[in-house]
Formats: structure tokens, C-alpha cells, sequence
């Protein structure tokens, strides 16, 4: 039923079936279906009410629906991937700003520590990923603005993974992956937060620049394939 308003099949303001009509399209109990129905209402997919469940705007649910319309085709919507980035984007910045301006001397040596290591993988974008994480997850942890916390887990949960199994391999550019870590490098040497905050969008920025790249060579394979 998720699928089925997320592909539209159900639009904004249509009643869904009775609860007895889905238990039986389904084939299911209707306590199950009264289940699926209230789990639907909380994501903000739709609005019960007296006499049945209508469906509400899409840009009224949740961030639980991110992951869904990750995979409601065999490839995702670029727009939908680009825009994600460019909100985890603004996220991690002010994040990296934040840290840096408050961290301690140890917090400030466990940040150097990871950005050389961060270097020695440079060469090799996948083997940086992991570290990459970890120090996005550092950088929270240490500006402790649980706010920005709980929203940037909601969308690592629901996007990071689902790129990941849908095998979306962007390529940075050396000479990008390089500015960036040598800007980290200067901020953490010198507690400038607005230097990682440059840093980390700017990383974003490529990131961005070359899943578009990777999509549009998608693309183009596509339809090669159909000549």
C-alpha cells in the first residue's frame, strides 16, 4: 500500500479501500491491515478519519519515506539523490563548524589523527569511505547538537545505505579530494571551524557534482543499449 501511494496509483485526497476490501486484496487479517493503516498514518502518508483513510500530499510525511522512494525503481530519481546531498550537506557543515569551535585539546588530537589518516587514504576513494563516516560521526558526537544529531541519523538510515546497495559509485576528483583534506588539515591544526565547514561542503559539493556524473553516464549506457 506504501508502494502503491508512493508511485501515486493513489493521489492526494483519494479514500483507500475499506479495511475489509484490503484484507482481502492482501490477504490478510483486518488486524493487520488496521496496523499497516496506522503505520502509514504516523510516516504522514495518510489521514484516518471517519469513514475510511484518505491520502495526504507526500510532502507531508515523514523522512521514514526516504528510504522507500529510494527503491521504488531499479534506479533512483537523481533529483531525489542530489537533494539529499545538498541537505546532509548543510548538516554535516554547520556540524563540522560547531565541533571544531567547541572541541577540547583531546577531541582536537583524535580530529588530526583521523584527517592524516584521511590522507593516507586519499588515493583510494572507497577505502576512504569508511574513515570519511567515522569522522562524520566524530564531528557530531563531538558539537553534540542533538538536534542535528537525530536528523542526520535519520538520513544516514534511510539514504546512505539504500546508495550503497543500489551500487552508486561516484568518482571525486583527486585534486578536489586533496583541497579538501588539506582545508581539514589547517582547521584542525588551527581550531578554525569555519575552515571545516568549507571543507566538508566543499567534499559535498564533489560528491554531488559526480553522482550527477555517474547518472548521466547511466544514462547514456541506457541507451546505447537500445540503439
Amino acid at each position: 500500500m506504501r508502494t502503491d501511494i508512493l508511485r501515486q496509483r493513489y493521489v492526494c485526497g483519494d479514500r483507500l479501500p475499506s479495511e475489509r476490501d484490503l484484507a482481502a486484496g492482501f490477504d490478510a487479517s483486518r488486524g493487520a491491515v488496521r496496523e499497516a493503516l496506522s503505520q502509514l498514518e504516523q510516516s504522514g502518508l495518510i489521514k484516518i478519519q471517519p469513514g475510511g483513510a484518505r491520502v495526504r500530499p507526500i510532502q507531508s510525511a515523514s523522512i521514514s519515506v526516504l528510504g522507500p522512494l529510494m527503491t521504488l525503481d531499479e534506479s533512483p530519481d537523481p533529483v531525489l539523490i542530489d537533494q539529499f546531498l545538498q541537505t546532509f550537506a548543510a548538516l554535516s557543515a554547520l556540524t563540522a563548524r560547531e565541533a571544531i569551535n567547541y572541541a577540547n585539546n583531546e577531541e582536537m588530537n583524535r580530529l588530526r589523527q583521523m584527517v592524516v589518516s584521511l590522507n593516507r587514504q586519499s588515493k583510494d576513494y572507497e577505502a576512504m569511505q569508511p574513515q570519511w563516516r567515522e569522522f562524520l560521526r566524530v564531528l557530531a558526537e563531538i558539537a553534540d547538537n542533538l538536534v542535528i544529531h537525530l536528523i542526520g541519523n535519520d538520513l544516514r538510515a534511510q539514504f546512505v545505505d539504500q546508495m550503497v546497495k543500489l551500487g552508486i559509485q561516484p568518482e571525486l576528483r583527486k585534486k578536489v579530494v586533496n583541497e579538501v583534506l588539506s582545508t581539514l588539515k589547517t582547521s584542525v591544526t588551527e581550531g578554525k571551524g569555519d575552515l571545516a565547514q568549507l571543507a566538508v561542503q566543499q567534499y559535498f559539493d564533489e560528491l554531488r557534482h559526480s553522482v550527477a556524473e555517474f547518472f548521466d553516464n547511466q544514462r547514456g549506457s541506457y541507451r546505447e543499449e537500445e540503439i
